[in-house]
């Protein structure tokens, strides 16, 4: 009894992601909400549901490898989770930012993208024997993370839902060209390494710092909007690792 109930403990974490992800898909649809709950915007409320979806993706693996309780199972279930709260989450937030933004009636259509490349990187992941340790394309957490920093610098990290003003100046061809470039990096070729921390012993794990305290001083400065801008540093650092090797 006891070890069925110590084996169920990371899947019981992998339904916290995924419980995390569908309380964001329905606080996209009332971005504009001044309080939806504790105070915060609707728009503030999926930023910190995909936040504690990726802490529960986290934890889910180390959970895994410390109580040896490794399954088939929870890999499908941690793939099925992660595409609500990393694909479609953001997706959705996006779609229905862009419309409380009065941006062009096609332009919303255009975050169906990250969903759906999403489930397919999921699918080639789960597939492929090469990214056991590392990843080939972005992973679907570092996209969903982007996307929270680039909502933020549309909005204005401070400025709650309700006040959003239409998108008048701000440069609308760049949300049409990331939305299918940052999504098509899920499945581009680009070797990437892990961010989850297997131990922590700074010589194998230089990079790892780097990107985690870089993300940490961007955020310090800049906000929510820091977020992009520290993915944006772990695609260049992959880069010039790839090509240094």
């Amino acid at each position: 009894m006891l070890k069925k109930i110590i084996a169920s403990i990371p899947n019981t974490i992998t339904c916290c992601n995924l419980l995390s992800g569908c309380v964001a898909v329905i606080a996209s649809f009332h971005l504009d909400t001044p309080d939806l709950a504790l105070g915060l915007s609707g728009l503030q409320i999926v930023w910190l549901m995909i936040a504690a979806a990726t802490i529960f993706d986290f934890c889910d693996g180390m959970a895994a490898r410390l109580l040896r309780a490794h399954s088939l199972i929870g890999k499908e279930l941690d793939s099925l989770a992660d595409l609500v709260s990393f694909g479609l989450a953001p997706g959705l937030m996006m779609y229905n930012l862009l419309r409380v933004l009065e941006a062009p009636a096609w332009t919303p259509w255009l975050a169906l993208f990250i969903p759906v490349i999403g489930a397919i990187r999921l699918a080639r992941f789960n597939v492929d024997d090469r990214q056991t340790t590392s990843f080939i394309g972005l992973p679907i957490p570092s996209n969903a993370i982007f996307w929270i920093g680039y909502s933020a610098w549309l909005v204005g990290s401070n400025q709650p839902a309700y006040l959003m003003a239409p998108l008048e100046g701000w440069p609308l061809w760049l949300t049409v060209v990331l939305i299918p470039v940052v999504a098509l990096l899920m499945v581009c070729s680009l070797p990437m390494f892990s961010l989850k921390f297997k131990s922590m012993r700074p010589r194998v794990n230089v990079l790892r710092y780097t990107i985690l305290i870089s993300a940490v001083i961007l955020v310090s400065i800049f906000g929510i909007k820091g977020l992009a801008m520290a993915i944006i540093l772990y695609l260049l650092i992959s880069v010039i690792e790839t090509a240094r090797r």
